[in-house]
């Protein structure tokens, strides 16, 4: 017992000697050297540095290299320092950003020990937007054509493209320290830098025409103007644009600057179409989402709330009614707008079929069996809400026609089948409707026309 006491004494001895020890060393006392000099820049530069870093007091801990333009921190690199007096080596990136104008950006470094004792250094760089010989338009099929520089920051290519082209855009390594940069879309809809997802180009027609591309406003061309009834879609990515706006049921539905538009799916749960092309909407008056679906080449229409955000079924009936199901490949219990191939499924979100709210409480789908919906199969269910929000199981839902059955069982999953016997006729049109009047005890119809 003795022992174990001398022998904690000496520990704790020892740990205040330690503490002691290094109290006395004060705050320290970081010396740096920046053995590189660094006068100019351009944007999209990669610059190498050197600093000499010691203190003979205090063991060092961190150099920092630091880029600023204006007051806003832009780039960082930190280097762990554990040896006193030795050269330390690093990069520091100056990002290639949209509309900034060529000016002088703050180099700092900064030291520090493990006293958290600083020294700092700053230096002026003068950054200047690389004037590229050219870039790269690189196409959705591998094609690599060059955009020579037609002005300052401006480039321009002409060839024969298709009325859609899909493409991004590659800068080379510029200067001594410059690094590829690569142009394309981000999911807000604009073009941007670092990514090389596709940028939706479009044209009136396929042909002959110019791509243009400024790298300092990142504006590009050629983009439809695509409307509908005056308001201008949003593009949400390369091959989807959206308007967001309140619709009056029965007014008359106008689309300007759809390419191809003599090919699109009008779904007839929306839009009535007459012989004349013209088109009328169909759901009750209120907000809505209009996505314009340029590579399936339809416009998908959902219900949204009053602030402008997917709507839900309400307590009164009211609201929006979804439908999700279906594997999603040919010929086993698929159902999916415009098609049933290829449909996202059992994906609450990007799956789900927003009914058309023909009166209220009253929602719709029309399908035509080997179109939209299988003819041998069906597997779907329906939701007060996306991604699988407020289901409907037997409970609360069932089915009053000849076709389908809401499965009350094994397992009471509400699924909807086909009842047992029972094979779609391809190509005829089918009807399904479901009465909300009563949430609780909603009803299933279907009809055949």
């Amino acid at each position: 017992m003795k022992k174990i006491f001398w022998v904690a004494t000496m520990v704790a001895g020892i740990l205040f000697m330690n503490s002691c020890k290094e109290e006395d060393l004060g705050p320290g006392n970081p010396i740096m050297e920046v053995k590189t000099e660094i006068a100019n820049a351009y944007f999209g530069d990669s610059l190498a540095f050197t600093v000499n870093a010691s203190d003979m007091d205090v063991p060092l801990s961190t150099l920092k290299a630091q880029l600023y333009f204006g007051e806003e921190m832009v780039s960082e690199t930190v280097i762990r320092t554990k040896v006193s007096g030795k050269d330390y080596s690093g990069k520091i990136f100056v990002p290639y950003y949209k509309d900034i104008p060529n000016g002088t950006a703050t180099l700092k470094y900064i030291l520090q020990n493990i006293h958290f004792t600083i020294v700092e250094k700053t230096v002026e760089v003068n950054c200047v937007r690389p004037q590229f010989e050219n870039l790269v338009l690189v196409t959705e099929d591998g094609q690599q054509l060059d955009m020579p520089r037609v002005g300052e920051n401006q480039y321009a290519v002409t060839a024969e493209f298709p009325q859609k082209l899909n493409a991004y855009i590659k800068a080379p390594a510029y200067g001594t320290n410059g690094n590829e940069i690569t142009f394309g879309y981000s999911s807000d809809g604009t073009i941007t830098e670092g990514t090389n997802s596709y940028i939706p180009f479009s044209a009136l027609e396929a042909g002959t025409y110019e791509v243009t591309f400024n790298t300092l406003t990142y504006a590009g061309s050629p983009f439809i103007s695509m409307k509908m009834n005056g308001q201008e879609f949003t593009q949400v990515d390369a091959s989807t644009l959206k308007i967001e706006t309140t619709m009056e049921q029965g007014e008359a539905v106008i689309f300007e600057g759809v390419p191809n538009y003599e090919n699109y799916w009008i779904d007839p749960d929306f839009f009535t179409k007459a012989d004349d092309g013209s088109l009328t909407f169909i759901p009750v008056s209120g907000n809505y989402r209009i996505t314009a679906d340029t590579q399936k080449e339809y416009f998908k229409v959902e219900v949204l709330d009053a602030a402008m955000a997917d709507a839900t079924l309400q307590t009164d009936g009211t609201g929006a009614l979804y439908i999700v199901g279906g594997s999603g490949t040919l010929g086993t219990e698929s159902i999916g707008k415009p098609s049933y191939i290829g449909a996202p499924s059992w994906d609450g979100g990007n799956g789900a079929i927003c009914m058309s709210p023909i009166e209220p409480k009253k929602y719709q789908l029309t399908v035509v069996a080997g179109e939209q919906i299988t003819v041998d199969g069906v597997n779907f269910k329906f939701y007060g809400g996306k991604n699988w929000g407020n289901e409907y199981k037997s409970d609360r839902i069932t089915s009053e026609n000849d076709f389908f059955i809401v499965n009350p069982g094994p397992n009471d999953d509400g699924n909807v089948w086909l009842k047992e016997g029972v094979t779609l006729e391809s190509g005829t049109t089918y009807v399904i409707t479901v009465d909300m009047t009563d949430p609780a005890h909603a009803v299933m119809y279907a009809v055949k026309k």
